[in-house]
């Protein structure tokens, strides 16, 4: 009976869970097989819709191999990963196959879909809506530009990012220690947060030394505002027992805060990072918009100021991208932060 119980607390939850479920019957893992086989299908077929329907009218579709390149190294990565979970028997890794294979499939049948309405059809009105091949040449044809504006794009970012954080951190923390503290700080955050950071972008272009760093200010500024208001309100919820027990076991001040405040207060604090990446990246893109000649956002205007809407839909799909990027980098460093908590709620 001992042995037993020690082997089950060695059992990892994913293991246990494994062991709960209930075992699938062969129609059920047919099923998931033809559903793992759908993006490759639909890839397939966006092929063969590209390739034998008509284009619209005289539109002439330069370098047409790029989209079906495109598409085949999408397929060849699926299917990788589709044959690596199922012949390697990486379990774990055949059940995300299975989850994911739906809405891979349909980002394939919305290529379809935009395909037929721009180049087969011109439902949506060419030069507007440029055809996704034109929209590939476009940023093959442009890569070195775009790289250099990515770059400027990622280091605002990231300069602003961390320097908003940083200080809205040590914000936070005075404040929802220190009441004295709050006392005075309070007011400056009621005044500045609830008002968009896009709005600061006209005196800060004007008052900043360069206007690089009044962009850095401007994305900075929304960050800290959410970092404050989350740290503060996750050290001001922490119960006082918690404290009062602390500085019985002789704590000081430092040890209060580091040992008993921050960590108590971190679920919040990675909820404010979380809102303040989203913020950042909007003030990011308005502030190269109006004001930074670089980036991603300023390169947008200079496209449209040209009528090249391949290069601006090129830009637009680089910035969607590294949006995503970024923020699932955050997401998955608070799940491996905070994986006690999700053990918690299991």
């Amino acid at each position: 009976m001992k042995e037993d119980t020690t082997t089950q607390n060695k059992l990892t939850f994913e293991q246990l869970l494994e062991k709960e479920q209930k075992e699938k019957t062969k129609k059920d893992k047919v099923l998931d097989f033809l559903v793992c086989c759908l993006p490759i299908l639909m890839g397939i077929i966006a092929i063969l819709e590209y390739l034998y329907v008509p284009n619209f009218g005289n539109f002439k579709n330069l370098s047409p191999n790029t989209y079906i390149t495109f598409i085949i190294i999408l397929i060849a990565a699926y299917t990788a990963v589709f044959v690596v979970s199922l012949f390697l028997k990486k379990k774990n890794l055949y059940n995300k196959v299975i989850s994911k294979a739906p809405i891979t499939a349909a980002i394939f049948a919305a290529f379809i879909t935009y395909d037929l309405l721009t180049l087969k059809s011109n439902k949506l009105l060419y030069p507007f809506f440029p055809w996704f091949n034109d929209i590939l040449n476009a940023m093959k044809g442009d890569a070195a530009f775009l790289w250099e504006c990515t770059l400027s794009t990622l280091k605002l970012l990231f300069y602003g990012y961390f320097f908003g954080a940083a200080i809205g951190f040590v914000t936070g923390i005075i404040c929802g220690y220190s009441k004295k503290a709050k006392y005075w700080i309070d007011p400056i955050i009621k005044l500045l947060g609830p008002i968009p950071t896009a709005t600061w972008i006209p005196l800060v272009m004007v008052i900043a030394s360069t206007l690089y760093k009044g962009c850095v200010f401007i994305v900075a500024l929304g960050v800290w505002f959410a970092v404050t208001t989350a740290t503060m309100t996750g050290i001001e919820s922490i119960e006082k027992s918690y404290f009062e027990a602390g500085q019985n076991l002789g704590c000081n001040t430092r040890q209060l805060v580091f040992r008993i405040a921050i960590p108590a207060a971190v679920p919040s604090i990675f909820q404010g990072l979380t809102q303040g990446m989203s913020s950042a990246c909007v003030s990011l893109m308005v502030a190269e918009m109006i004001g930074v000649e670089s980036g991603l956002g300023w390169y947008i205007v200079w496209a449209k100021a040209w009528a090249n809407y391949g290069k601006m839909y090129a830009s637009l799909i680089i910035i969607c991208i590294i949006f995503t990027v970024v923020t699932q980098a955050l997401a998955y460093i608070k799940r491996y932060v905070l994986r006690w908590q999700e053990g918690m709620v299991r």
